[in-house]
């Protein structure tokens, strides 16, 4: 059986449930403000049957910034510190379990913290857990699209969890890759032509891709087209995050 996805974003819950039948089913979850994702999760589990269905691994897919590193640099330590190297680059989350990933497709190495309570809750409900990020999913599968869609350099825009995941690729590696807070969708436009201009990307020849749930999506998608030709729009029409319809 697949294993049920727990997907713990910026103050909301949802679950991705392995059915019978070999399909999948999303189920959004309703979080009682006042209440930490933990302590909702924990409910969850309480109030949901779907959540009982036996499945012996979970996966837990969190929204929480990922500092990145060329795995070849990552293998000269003899003891990596990732609390600590993680601390000295990305501030607010002290006290939280850090997480190394490796993504092979890509030659580096993730860090990314997640909520201790929030671990010991999905540790406590399955012998089996893969915590993962939401962006060590996306990354890879960008890098797949980009290679196999011509010639044309590219932008990538993930709106979700009212943050957006900026990158592009280079000579078969990340070449960029950043996080901005993207609550309004004013910053969501200058964050996103900033970073275009910064990488000279070509207004008129490169290509512009935004995927997921954007502030204002019809405002920011107009203001967009004004400023670069090549723009490709993939929302989420069906409410279910774009990090999970591309988990296999």
């Amino acid at each position: 059986m697949k294993p049920i996805i727990i997907r713990a974003g910026q103050g909301t819950l949802g679950f991705m449930i392995p059915e019978a039948d070999g399909t999948t089913t999303y189920h959004p979850y309703a979080v009682k403000s006042g209440m930490s994702i933990a302590a909702n999760l924990r409910q969850a589990f309480k109030d949901e049957s779907y959540l009982v269905n036996g499945a012996k691994k979970a996966v837990l897919m969190v929204a929480s910034p990922v500092m990145l590193m060329p795995t070849a640099e990552y293998e000269e330590y003899e003891q990596f510190d990732a609390d600590e190297m993680y601390g000295n680059v990305i501030t607010g989350h002290k006290g939280e379990e850090k997480i190394i990933k490796q993504i092979d497709e890509l030659g580096v190495t993730a860090v990314f913290p997640v909520n201790s309570d929030l671990q010991m809750v999905v540790n406590d409900h399955f012998p089996i857990v893969d915590t993962q990020n939401v962006m060590t999913n996306v990354w890879p599968y960008l890098y797949k699209k980009y290679y196999e869609s011509g010639k044309r350099r590219k932008l990538f825009a993930y709106f979700h969890d009212k943050m957006v995941d900026i990158c592009n690729f280079e000579q078969h590696r990340i070449h960029f890759a950043n996080s901005f807070q993207a609550t309004h969708a004013h910053d969501a436009l200058y964050y996103t032509m900033y970073i275009w201009k910064q990488l000279g990307m070509n207004q008129m020849e490169d290509e512009l891709h935004i995927m997921g749930d954007m502030p204002h999506g019809d405002w920011l998608e107009k203001r967009l087209k004004t400023y670069v030709k090549n723009v490709n729009i993939n929302e989420n029409e069906d409410k279910v995050p774009f990090d999970l319809t591309i988990c296999e």
